[in-house]
């Protein structure tokens, strides 16, 4: 497949490329049920062309990728599936994707979130072993077909990070683009050794994150989760 072609957005017109753009990133959202739907190989290739679009600083371009379905998608899933289920706590992640205490307003948010999606699926608080088993759907990729692993190497300072985000979130847009839905899964770090030996990743590589792609199951209940976003006067200030 030939490199994607910049769009001359003069020669459109400004409102069908916004309502467009709009569209996509509205559309975007965490998808934690998909159809067992193949996702043609070149499909995957030309959103990662356009995803590596993504700014970065001195166009260093930090992200790598690597793509797995098949039976290394499977091996992937019945490993990490058996860690959870042994409760082998040998396995930690090599970075905090999370503070190590929640406050205010971020404690909020994550736990409205956290019972919206249980709300919808009729587990309530306290049932800790259906909490569990939701949990472990991340290692099962949700279903999806196609898991996307992200590596960066270690060396990189912080702002190489920052512009890993930027990649993440073009990934995510120009699958929503195409059809396709995602979900970025910080859970995979937990098992970034079962990751890296499978990846056969070196001394010098470390997981970012994994990703789960594919299409949608319309019919599943979970996928009607909408997360809400705060109003633009809590993290907006006009300086005039």
């Amino acid at each position: 497949m030939s490199e994607p072609m910049a769009m001359d957005a003069g020669a459109m017109d400004a409102g069908v490329v916004q309502a467009a753009v709009d569209a996509v990133m509205l559309g975007r959202k965490s998808v934690r049920a998909y159809l067992p739907r193949e996702v043609p190989r070149e499909m995957i290739a030309d959103l990662l062309r356009m995803a590596a679009r993504a700014p970065s600083g001195t166009n260093t371009q930090p992200w790598h990728v690597h793509v797995l379905s098949g039976e290394t998608r499977n091996r992937l899933v019945a490993e990490a599936c058996r860690a959870f289920d042994a409760g082998d706590t040998s396995h930690q992640p090599e970075y905090d994707y999370y503070p190590k205490e929640f406050f205010d307003p971020y404690l909020a948010r994550r736990r409205k979130v956290g019972w919206d999606l249980y709300g919808l699926l009729g587990i309530a608080k306290g049932e800790n072993e259906k909490i569990r088993a939701q949990h472990r759907k991340n290692y099962e990729l949700f279903g999806a077909p196609v898991a996307l692993m992200f590596v960066i190497d270690r060396r990189m300072a912080m702002g190489s990070w920052l512009d890993f985000g930027m990649f993440l979130q073009g990934v995510m847009l120009a699958a929503r683009a195409r059809g396709l839905d995602t979900c970025p899964q910080a859970a995979w770090i937990d098992y970034h050794r079962i990751v890296g030996k499978i990846l056969g990743l070196g001394a010098q590589d470390q997981l970012v994150c994994g990703m789960a792609l594919g299409y949608a199951d319309p019919a599943a209940v979970v996928n009607t989760l909408v997360t809400e976003r705060a109003k633009l006067e809590e993290f907006v200030r006009f300086h005039d």
